[in-house]
């Protein structure tokens, strides 16, 4: 007779398809259930674990990036193995998953951006900010891409905290970016940096802004760089005043912009960055195939039932004069290999984190993270999130709701196919060299910037 699934000799298998923080919290939860045994391998596509904490937080947030060494531990943990350098779709399918597994949890985070939806978008020199981040970060995917910020004038789209990253970037000296763990190939891109003016681009009130006050504020706190905003934009309508009563992150906010109305350009300041509110972008203006300006409309805040503040244009246009954009307007899931997805939402439809195709909920297969809930919140957020994943995936383990695999494990399997997989091992090596040419060079570390790279360590 069989052994109860989540017993000694029988524990419960669980695939975990993305080694970011929503990933790496699932994990984590999964082995702490105290009453099933449980084993957890975590794949990454590629050989380095983390995700968005190795290539989504900028190079100069430092101390962000220490939550790796949570993560660390979670692998030091005979029960979480690391399956790295194994692409769902590429090197496994969702077949053989459910063939291996009891149970997977996907947790791929927000791959694509989202549009404008303007005229003149895909110009060149229009990016998403998600190639221009890979590419600082040394993203494989991005990282040997060219991105010249050898112009005058930039414009980024949007005011959450991955557009204050953005614009940072552009106006800090990058002599002060040296000394991170910046991509070396973006390095070279900055030192040829002639960028003396951000525009920043909100479309709601400073009210409405999503970045983060510790976010805005070190904008502030750039050598060399001046903030700018428009006074009027800070006078507030009256629905904006009830929300910035209830609000702390809005009202500290608040506080800084009206701080920086104080800052005036000196003859010696690099960069002066340009904040807009009320603004959107109608149309990339461009001359012999290059982008000069972006036309802009002036909004007015309209408020709607259940008190939600919409942008509304007023027919009011006007021309920034820029030679690069950056969209930094939220991320979006893309579809994942032959899983249900949400078109209008980007996310995989889910019913407390069990994945759904239509009215069913499909058994084993779960998700957690931005591809459950949209790319919202900070890494800490996953956290909450990840564990209410877990316990709808502990119920049903209890209940005996799982999958029932043939395979007795995925990673012989992969071998058979003479695939190589990178362990937890294998990437302690492979940091380990990249920490050496970074103590080399005075820097946390010198990232590689492709997976052949990595691997030719291994080698």
């Amino acid at each position: 007779m069989t052994a109860a699934v989540g017993s000694t000799s029988n524990p419960l298998r669980v695939a975990v398809v993305g080694s970011g923080p929503a990933g790496m919290y699932a994990a984590a939860a999964l082995i702490g259930t105290s009453d099933l045994e449980v084993r957890v391998d975590v794949l990454e596509r590629l050989p380095a674990p983390f995700g968005l904490v190795r290539y989504g937080v900028a190079p100069d947030h430092q101390k962000i990036k220490r939550v790796q060494r949570v993560f660390d531990r979670s692998f030091e943990d005979e029960r979480i193995r690391f399956l790295g350098n194994v692409e769902l779709g590429r090197d496994v399918t969702r077949a053989e998953l459910r063939s291996s597994y009891h149970q997977i949890v996907y947790a791929v985070g927000a791959q694509g951006d989202r549009r404008l939806g303007i005229g003149g978008e895909d110009l060149p020199g229009s990016w998403s900010s998600t190639e221009f981040v890979n590419w600082y970060n040394g993203h494989p995917d991005l990282a040997t891409a060219d991105y010249p910020v050898d112009v005058e004038s930039v414009a980024v789209v949007g005011i959450g905290n991955v557009a204050m990253d953005v614009a940072r970037i552009l106006a800090t000296d990058p002599e002060a970016l040296a000394a991170t763990d910046i991509s070396d190939r973006a390095l070279q891109g900055l030192a040829r940096n002639r960028v003396r003016t951000v525009h920043v681009l909100a479309r709601r009130g400073p009210v409405q802004a999503k970045c983060s006050p510790p976010e805005l504020k070190e904008l502030g706190e750039l050598k060399g760089v001046s903030i700018g905003v428009n006074p009027a934009d800070l006078e507030l309508d009256e629905a904006s005043e009830r929300t910035l009563a209830d609000d702390r992150a809005a009202e500290k906010n608040l506080a800084l912009l009206r701080e920086f109305l104080a800052t005036e350009p000196s003859s010696s300041e690099r960069c002066r960055i340009h904040l807009h509110f009320l603004t959107s972008p109608r149309e990339l203006v461009a001359e012999e195939g290059a982008i000069v300006a972006v036309r802009c409309e002036r909004n007015r805040l309209v408020e709607l039932d259940g008190g939600y503040l919409n942008a509304e244009g007023t027919g009011e246009f006007f021309d920034l004069p820029v030679q690069r954009v950056v969209r930094a307007i939220g991320y979006r899931s893309d579809p994942l290999v032959d899983l249900p997805y949400d078109e209008r939402r980007g996310v995989i439809p889910n019913l407390e984190g069990r994945v759904r195709d239509g009215d069913r909920v499909l058994t084993g297969e779960y998700v957690v993270g931005w591809v459950k809930r949209g790319p919202s919140g900070l890494i800490g957020s996953n956290k909450a999130d990840a564990k209410a994943t877990v316990e709808s995936m502990v119920e049903d383990a209890r209940r005996g709701e799982h999958l029932q695999p043939t395979l007795e494990g995925l990673e012989a399997h992969l071998v058979a196919k003479e695939h190589r997989v990178v362990n937890w091992s294998d990437w302690q090596r492979i940091e380990s060299a990249e920490n050496s040419r970074g103590e080399a060079a005075g820097r946390p570390r010198v990232k590689f910037l492709t997976v052949e790279e990595m691997l030719s360590v291994l080698d």
